[in-house]
This record gives C-alpha cells, structure tokens and sequence, in this order.
C-alpha cells in the first residue's frame, strides 16, 4: 500500500499551504494518520495526528495554532492546513498510517507506522 502526499512547495514566510494525503485502493477512513516531517539533516519528527474511533487529534508543539489536520473520508483524504509558516518549517513532509490503533495513541512514534508516503517537500523562504 502506497500513501500519496501532495501540496507542497515553495512559500515565503508567514505564508500557507494544504497538504493532502490519500491512497488509491486503500480505505483510510478506519486507521489513525500521521503527518511527519524531516527537515535537512535532521531525523524524522511528528507534526500532527488524526484519529478516527475517537475522532482526536494531536500536534507537536511546534506547529499547534497554525496547522490543522482533518480528514474527508468521502474523498479518502487526510488534509495538513499549515499557516503562519516559518523557516522551520521547511523539510520533506510524510503521511503515514497505523493499521494497528484508530487513535493516535502510539503517534508521534515512526515505528509505529504501517504504511508511508514518499514525501511532498514544503520549502519555507523568503
């Protein structure tokens, strides 16, 4: 199974973007999705989560106020509505699901992840 991510690009600072995640021929609709990032050089962080038996969602500190996850189970598609983008911001932005929990209870840990994306690259810069 192959997650598919888009919408990323190239911003400046303070600007936004909407990423999108979806997979053709899997349902995601029952499964907990996380949005990752890595930035150059760095490892693998967790920036959002979204569940579905509870309907929870989560944030890393570092984006809470300005990103908002959702989820159109119509569409089979999990949505990143990233505001107010900084510098930091800037890296490779991954969706990934976990087959074994419908919370986000083992989110932000990657290892918990079943199925990725190959990354949409969000470049904040001025």
């Amino acid at each position: 199974v192959q997650l598919v991510e888009s919408g990323g690009g190239l911003v400046q600072p303070g600007g936004s973007l909407r990423l999108s995640c979806t997979a053709p021929g899997f349902t995601l609709e029952h499964y907990a999705i996380g949005w990752f990032r890595q930035a150059p050089g760095k490892g693998r962080e967790g920036v959002s989560c979204v569940g579905y038996s509870d309907g929870s969602t989560a944030y890393a500190d570092s984006v809470k106020g300005r990103f908002t996850i959702s989820r159109d189970n119509a569409k089979n598609t999990v949505y990143l509505q990233m505001n107010s983008l900084k510098p930091e911001d800037t890296g490779v932005y991954y969706c990934a699901a976990d087959l074994m929990f419908s919370s986000c209870s083992r989110w932000p840990q990657t290892g918990a992840m079943d199925y990725w994306g190959k990354g949409t690259l969000v470049a904040v810069s001025a």
